[in-house]
C-alpha cells in the first residue's frame, strides 16, 4: 500500500461553525507542523491532545486561519498511521485556503474512502466492518444505522470467523484420513465431516434468513404511488413524509414530474416516488411525467395505487389497477370521508388478494393502517430484534450463497460416498468464500472499487 501521506475535508462543504481536515500517514505530524503556529511544535505533543494555533501559508507565512488541531500517533488511531485533525472555521473559502496549505507541506489529496481503506489495509478492520461504514454514513432510519453499527463493531465478521473455524476443524479431521489412510478410519471422518457440514449449512441459514430484511433497512424500499391526477399521490407522500414536500392543489395534474423523498415507516426506509397523474394527455410537459412514471413504476419494489373513493372508478383506474396488480400493491382508498362514487367490493373483486387500505389523508385517518400494511408484507409483521446480526450487503449475500453451495456438495458427496480428497475441495472452496467477505485473500480491484463509493474524507 502507499506510505504517502493523504489529506481531505472530512466535513460537507458549505458555511458552517467549523468544518475538519484529515491527513493521514507517516509524515502527517511533520508535514502539519509546516504550517502551523502555536505554543510547542505539534512534534513535541502529547498523543491524543488538542492545540490552539494558526494555520499559516508555507511559503509567505502568512496566517491564514485560527484552528485546534488534534494529534493523534499510530497505532492507536482510524488509520492505525499518524493523523493530524485540523479544526478550522467552516465556509468554502476558509476551507479552501487551508486545504491549500495543507496540499503545499507536501500532503496529497486523499481518494474516496482512501482514510477507510488503509484502515483495512493496516489490519484495523475487516472489509466488511469497512463496507458497514458508508452504510452507516447513508443510513435513513435509526433502524438501519444500528443495523450498520453492529456490522462496523464486527458482529458478522466474528459469525464468519467462527463459521471459518468450523470449517478448518473439519478440514483438519479430513486430512488425518487423507495423509494416514493407514488408520483405516474413512467411516468414522465421513460421518464427523456430515454432522459438522450439516450445522455450518444451518448457520449459513440462518444468517441468509436475515438478508431481505436485511437489505430493506440498508437500501430501502424503492416506493411508487400511482393514480389518474387528483386522487391524492402527493397528499400521501406529504402524509409518510409528515411534512409538506409536495405542491397539494385542486387542479388536476399539479404534479408534472417525479418527487422523490426518503420516508422513515416504522423504522423501515421508503424510497418514495410521487408521480405525475397517469392518463392519456396532450400536454407535452404532463406526457414526459406520464412516461417517467411508467418508468419508476417498473422498477418499484412496492406500488402504492390510490383511487379517489368519492369519483366512479374511471377507465384509466381500472387500466392501472390491472398494472398495479402485476407488482407488489397496496391499493389506498383515499377521500373515505366523502359520499362514495364507487363499489369497495366491486374493486376487490378485481384487485383479488391485494391489501386496501381505506384513508382520509386530509382528515388523517388509515395512515397508521397503511404503515401496518407495508410492514407486514415486507418484515412479515416481525419486530426488529436489537440484537439481531442482519445480512444487508448483497456481495455478502452472494458469498454466502456461494459457501452454503460448496457446503451442500460436500454433504452431497458423503451421501455419494465421493473420496474424501473431493469433499476437501468443497469445505475448502467454502472456507475460501466466507474469506472474501472480511477481505481475506480478496482481489485488488475489487477492494478499489469498493472503496470508490465513499465520499473524500472518510
Amino acid at each position: 500500500m502507499d506510505t504517502d501521506t493523504i489529506a481531505a475535508i472530512s466535513t460537507p462543504l458549505g458555511e458552517a461553525g467549523i468544518a475538519v481536515i484529515r491527513m493521514s500517514g507517516p509524515e502527517a505530524i511533520r508535514l502539519a507542523d509546516r504550517i502551523y503556529q502555536g505554543k510547542v511544535r505539534l512534534s513535541e505533543v502529547e498523543s491524543h491532545t488538542v492545540q490552539y494555533g494558526h494555520i499559516v501559508d508555507p511559503d509567505t507565512k502568512e496566517r491564514v486561519d485560527e484552528v485546534l488541531v488534534t494529534v493523534m500517533r499510530a497505532p492507536r488511531t482510524f488509520t492505525r498511521e499518524d493523523v493530524v485533525e485540523i479544526s478550522c472555521h467552516g465556509g468554502m473559502i476558509p476551507v479552501q485556503n487551508v486545504l491549500e496549505a495543507v496540499f503545499a507541506a507536501g500532503a496529497r489529496p486523499a481518494e474516496p474512502g482512501e482514510f477507510t481503506k488503509r484502515a483495512f489495509l493496516n489490519g484495523r478492520i475487516d472489509l466488511s466492518q469497512a463496507e458497514a461504514v458508508i452504510d452507516f454514513i447513508r443510513s435513513k432510519t435509526d433502524r438501519a444505522a444500528q443495523v450498520a453499527m453492529h456490522q462496523a463493531q464486527g458482529r458478522l465478521s466474528q459469525l464468519i470467523q467462527s463459521l471459518r473455524q468450523d470449517i478448518l476443524e473439519t478440514l483438519a479431521h479430513l486430512a488425518v484420513n487423507v495423509d494416514y489412510p493407514e488408520y483405516d478410519a474413512e467411516q468414522l471422518t465421513a460421518q464427523v465431516i456430515l454432522e459438522k457440514s450439516q450445522k455450518i449449512e444451518q448457520e449459513i441459514d440462518q444468517l441468509l434468513n436475515t438478508a431481505r430484511q436485511g437489505k430493506i433497512y440498508r437500501e430501502g424500499i424503492a416506493t411508487v404511488i400511482i393514480g389518474r391526477p387528483n386522487v391524492g399521490k402527493s397528499s400521501l407522500l406529504n402524509a409518510l413524509a409528515h411534512e409538506n414536500k409536495a405542491i397539494v392543489t385542486e387542479i388536476p395534474g399539479t404534479t408534472r414530474d417525479v418527487i422523490e423523498e426518503y420516508v422513515n415507516v416504522r423504522g423501515i426506509p421508503l424510497r418514495l416516488v410521487d408521480t405525475a397523474g397517469i392518463r392519456e394527455t396532450e400536454d407535452v410537459v404532463e406526457k414526459i411525467g406520464v412516461e417517467r412514471s411508467h418508468r419508476a413504476l417498473e422498477e418499484a419494489d412496492l406500488v402504492l395505487m390510490v383511487l379517489n373513493y368519492a369519483e366512479p372508478l374511471s377507465e384509466d383506474d381500472r387500466k392501472l389497477l390491472q398494472v398495479a396488480s402485476q407488482h407488489t400493491t397496496i391499493v389506498v382508498v383515499n377521500k373515505t370521508d366523502l359520499e362514495p362514487g364507487f363499489d369497495l367490493e366491486e374493486v376487490k373483486q378485481e384487485i383479488g388478494d391485494l391489501p386496501v387500505v381505506r384513508m382520509s389523508i386530509k382528515k388523517e385517518e388509515g395512515l397508521n393502517r397503511l404503515e401496518e400494511e407495508i410492514a407486514q408484507l415486507f418484515m412479515e409483521g416481525k419486530a426488529p430484534s436489537a440484537d439481531a446480526t442482519y445480512v444487508s450487503n448483497a456481495r455478502h449475500i452472494s458469498l454466502l450463497k456461494q459457501s452454503k453451495q460448496h457446503i451442500r456438495d460436500a454433504i452431497e458427496g458423503v451421501h455419494a460416498d465421493v473420496p474424501l480428497d473431493m469433499i476437501e475441495i468443497d469445505l475448502k472452496n467454502a472456507w475460501q468464500s466466507l474469506g472474501e467477505i472480511i477481505g481475506d485473500a480478496v482481489k485488488e480491484d475489487l477492494i478499489d472499487q469498493i472503496f470508490s463509493q465513499f465520499c473524500l474524507g472518510k
